[in-house]
C-alpha cells in the first residue's frame, strides 16, 4: 500500500478526532490524522485555569477511564488524558500538517496541505471543530494589538482597563478572572442580561460582582470603534459615548471553517450556516465525507454539541462506512 493512501483520512486531533482514530483502530481500518497545529492544539489554547463544565466519565475515549483530583476536569488533566489515551492506541499522526484541499476523484478522496504534501482515503472525517475561527466584530480598530478573540490567562491584565465583549461563558468567566486578578473591568453586551447557558455556578457570582459595581457592565450595548486609549460604544435608543481601554477581549464566539467545508463540496444551510449532513451517519452531501464534533453544528447550534455529545459521532462515521452499524 501506498504510504499516503488510508482506508479513513481525519483532520483534527482534538478528542473528537481521537475518538475517530480510536474507532478506525478498533475495525482494523488504515488511518491518519491530519493536524494543523499541535496534538490537541484546541484544547491547549482553552484558557490555562479552565475547569470544564463536564463531569470526567463524559469525556471519556476508547474506553479508558478519567480520573481527576476534583469533580471536574481541568485543562492540564484533558491534554495529560488525551495525550495518553492517544499513546495506548498509537494512533498514526501527522502534525502541523495544514490542510487546504479535499477532492474526490475517480472514488478516493486526494487532501492537500500546505507543505505541499499530498494524501489518499476512501473516506475522510472534518473533526475541525471551530475555535480558530472567531465570530469578528467588523469594526474599526478590531486589528490592533490590544485586541484579542482568545483568552489564556489574566495576570497580564493587572491594573489595566479591560472591556470584555460577550455575554455567554467564555465572556463572564474571563470577567471574573480578570477582576480577581486586579483589573479593572467593564462587561459588554448586545442582550439584555448574561446569556441563560452561562453555567449555574458561574452566573450568581458575575450577578453579585455587577450589582455590588466591582464589575461595569453596559448591556443592550455595542462597540462601535477601537482606539489606542479608547473604546467607543453605544446603548440601544442613546447617544454613543467612549470608555477609557488599555485592553479589548472580544469573546464572541467561533465558527468553522467554512471555507474549507465548502471547497470540499460540503452544502450549507444558510439557515444557521449549518453544514449538510445525515443526524445518523454523520455523512456530509458528499459520499464518503463525515463531519464529526461541533463542526457538525455550524454556527446556531455550535453551543449544542459538547465533547460528551459529539464522541458518539466517532463510532456513527466509522459504522457507517464499514457497514457495521447495530
Amino acid at each position: 500500500m501506498d504510504s499516503n493512501n488510508y482506508d479513513i483520512l481525519i483532520i483534527g486531533s482534538g478528542p473528537i478526532g481521537l475518538a475517530c482514530g480510536i474507532e478506525a483502530k478498533k475495525k482494523g481500518l488504515s488511518h491518519l490524522i491530519l493536524e494543523k497545529g499541535f496534538l490537541l492544539d484546541a484544547v491547549y489554547r482553552f484558557p490555562t485555569n479552565c475547569i470544564f463544565f463536564s463531569t470526567p466519565e463524559l469525556v471519556e475515549i476508547g474506553d479508558i477511564p478519567f480520573l481527576t483530583n476534583g469533580p471536574k476536569p481541568t485543562r492540564t488533566e484533558l491534554l495529560r488524558y488525551y495525550t495518553k489515551v492517544a499513546e495506548f492506541y498509537d494512533l498514526n499522526f501527522r502534525l502541523r500538517q495544514n490542510v487546504v484541499g479535499v477532492a474526490k476523484n475517480n472514488g478516493n478522496f486526494e487532501v492537500k496541505t500546505t507543505t505541499g504534501d499530498y494524501y489518499s482515503a476512501k473516506a475522510v472525517v472534518l473533526a475541525i471543530g471551530f475555535f480558530d475561527h472567531p465570530n469578528m466584530l467588523d469594526i474599526p480598530g478590531e486589528d490592533l494589538e490590544k485586541v484579542t478573540h482568545f483568552y489564556t490567562e489574566s495576570h497580564p491584565y493587572y491594573r489595566t482597563k479591560v472591556a470584555v465583549i460577550g455575554g455567554q461563558n467564555s465572556a463572564v468567566e474571563s470577567a471574573l478572572e480578570l477582576y480577581r486578578a486586579g483589573a479593572e473591568v467593564t462587561l459588554i453586551h448586545r442582550e439584555e442580561t448574561v446569556g441563560r447557558s452561562v453555567k449555574y455556578w458561574i452566573k450568581p457570582d458575575i450577578e453579585n460582582r455587577i450589582k455590588e459595581g466591582s464589575i461595569k457592565a453596559f448591556f443592550n450595548t455595542v462597540v462601535k470603534e477601537i482606539h489606542a486609549d479608547k473604546i467607543h460604544v453605544q446603548t440601544k435608543n442613546e447617544a454613543p459615548f467612549e470608555l477609557d481601554n488599555d485592553f479589548v477581549l472580544a469573546m464572541t464566539g467561533y465558527h468553522p471553517d467554512f471555507d474549507l467545508l465548502r471547497q470540499a463540496g460540503v452544502e450549507i444551510n444558510e439557515d444557521g450556516f449549518i453544514p449538510v449532513y445525515n443526524r445518523e451517519t454523520m455523512e456530509t452531501n458528499v459520499p464518503g465525507l463525515y463531519l464529526a464534533g461541533v463542526v457538525a453544528g455550524g454556527i446556531r447550534d455550535a453551543n449544542r454539541i459538547f465533547i460528551e455529545n459529539g464522541r458518539v459521532h466517532a463510532k456513527y462515521v466509522i459504522d457507517h462506512f464499514t457497514g457495521t452499524r447495530e
